[in-house]
């Protein structure tokens, strides 16, 4: 799937509605108008919200995908991959956490019909690239043998998950007093932890 700049400035002005008022919440009509865009178009590029929302999915997955892609053939040493890798995860995800929220939401509860062959073939290849990148480092000898790959994406992304969910605890427990403290949290303590964690499991 090739994404135009017409569909991809689309998806961004209706990720940001879906975010603020919800998928039920958001109709064609609103995306048309916050897209400026006639009701039509959303109908020719996609065919339906329900088809949208995928975009939204495959486009954000794509990007992890080409991220991993470019890792794996860079050259600097497998840890470093790894950690840019958890970096770049919390970082995409924390920008995008309400929409990630809703599209999991919609998959997991089963609540539309969505062609989501192409967003799972993604998912494995993604996992493919990172085994690639653990099987490296085994290589090297810096790697653990044991290291179960398909569970790494979801140490960092359900930790992660639990933290927005809980935000306004989290922030009362570590005294963070507004959204920019939260963030730089994120961006700073939580990854450096996250980075550690994964480090522990993984490394000899």
């Amino acid at each position: 799937m090739i994404l135009s700049e017409k569909q991809i400035h689309i998806i961004d002005k209706s990720e940001k509605l879906f975010a603020e008022k919800g998928f039920d919440g958001t109709s064609i009509r609103d995306i048309a108008k916050e897209a400026d865009i006639n009701i039509a178009m959303i109908s020719y590029y996609f065919g339906s919200k329900e088809k949208l929302l995928e975009a939204i999915v495959y486009y954000r997955i794509s990007a992890l995908k080409l991220l991993l892609n470019t890792l794996a053939t860079e050259g600097i040493g497998p840890l470093e991959k790894i950690n840019r890798l958890i970096e770049f995860y919390i970082s995409k995800i924390y920008q995008n956490k309400t929409i990630y929220q809703i599209i999991h939401y919609e998959i997991n509860n089963n609540k539309r019909e969505f062609d989501l062959e192409l967003f799972k073939q993604i998912k494995i290849d993604n996992i493919k690239t990172l085994t690639q990148i653990i099987k490296e480092g085994q290589n090297l000898g810096i790697f653990k043998e044991d290291i179960q790959v398909e569970l790494i994406p979801p140490v960092i992304i359900g930790t992660l998950t639990q933290m927005n969910i809980n935000q306004p605890f989290y922030s009362e427990i570590l005294n963070l007093k507004t959204d920019e403290e939260y963030e730089n949290y994120i961006k700073t303590t939580f990854t450096e932890f996250i980075k550690k964690t994964i480090n522990s499991l993984i490394l000899k």
